[in-house]
């Protein structure tokens, strides 16, 4: 069974789309970058698989953030996603506390969710819905009744074995173009979304995407789209840093440099550091700084 694909499907007779993502790899990458206690894990893996279920209805070029922000144990937390699927996160807790709650609710108190799409070319447009539901799937599903009054159902599950973490995801919704639907598509949507209920986690973590579909919906007409790669991918730079340290004036940076012996720069999402010396800072601001093949 493949896991880092995102696959899409319609239902011909239903109007209705679906979207189901399995991570591993890209998921494993994220965890990877820091200690994360379980519960921040579990949390992060929902997030990316929402991240990239969301990002697949995309019909532009661009990226989506879903961020979460509380007064809780955890204080933040964020998935980018870009619309070929190349993933990213980051999370922010009370790292003083020795024990985190497992209540969705209690690990992030007066929490909102914020959704913010970014297309490459146009406006960029953000919406947030208060994370006042028991489930980060069940604020999803709110968000899209909020703001675009799509019937939608999402599913998001994670698995935490050693170091062979997985999340995946499932999402259905009614076609844009029938937003006005009639009392036969909302019963269609109703029906696709008591069977995907159905769903059990050794199913969704243990069979293929075809034998997951055909356990669920083997009555129904469904169209199934290629599989799309999911990876985890920093955009992070040394080049990117430079751009950042530019904004700083040279006689700042060189007295950062004269007291700590160099600038460095910690990326949060991957944690890579790029560090500076003050012969990078002259030539940033020369404009004439240039990275050394392999430090890209």
């Amino acid at each position: 069974m493949a896991f880092d694909q995102l696959h899409r499907y319609l239902f011909n007779q239903g109007n209705v789309r679906g979207e189901m993502v399995r991570l591993e790899k890209s998921f494993q990458a994220i965890l990877d970058s820091y200690p994360y206690p379980p519960v921040i894990q579990q949390l992060l893996g929902e997030l990316m698989a929402a991240a990239s279920l969301l990002t697949a209805t995309l019909k532009f070029e661009g990226d989506i953030a879903i961020q979460i922000q509380g007064e809780g144990a955890l204080s933040y937390a964020v998935i980018n996603g870009t619309h070929n699927q190349q993933l990213r996160g980051v999370a922010r807790w009370d790292e003083a506390l020795k024990t985190l709650p497992t209540n969705f609710n209690e690990l992030i108190q007066k929490g909102v969710l914020v959704i913010t799409i970014t297309p490459e070319h146009g406006e960029r447009y953000q919406g947030m819905v208060a994370l006042d539901r028991p489930t980060l799937a069940e604020c999803i599903e709110g968000y899209f009744e909020q703001s675009e009054q799509l019937a939608t159902k999402v599913i998001l599950r994670t698995q935490l074995i050693k170091n062979q973490a997985k999340a995946c995801g499932m999402f259905l919704q009614i076609l844009p173009t029938s937003s006005q639907a009639t009392d036969k598509v909302d019963t269609a949507f109703e029906h696709l979304s008591a069977l995907t209920d159905t769903i059990k986690n050794e199913e969704l973590f243990g069979l293929s995407a075809e034998d997951i579909l055909h356990r669920l919906y083997h009555q129904e007409d469904i169209e199934l789209y290629p599989a799309t790669e999911v990876v985890f991918k920093c955009n992070c730079s040394k080049e990117r840093s430079a751009i950042a340290l530019s904004g700083l004036s040279k006689e700042e940076l060189l007295e950062i440099i004269a007291k700590d012996g160099d600038i460095k720069m910690n990326c949060q999402y991957c944690h890579t550091e790029y560090s500076f010396d003050a012969i990078d800072v002259e030539s940033i601001h020369a404009g004439t700084f240039n990275i050394p093949v392999g430090q890209g």
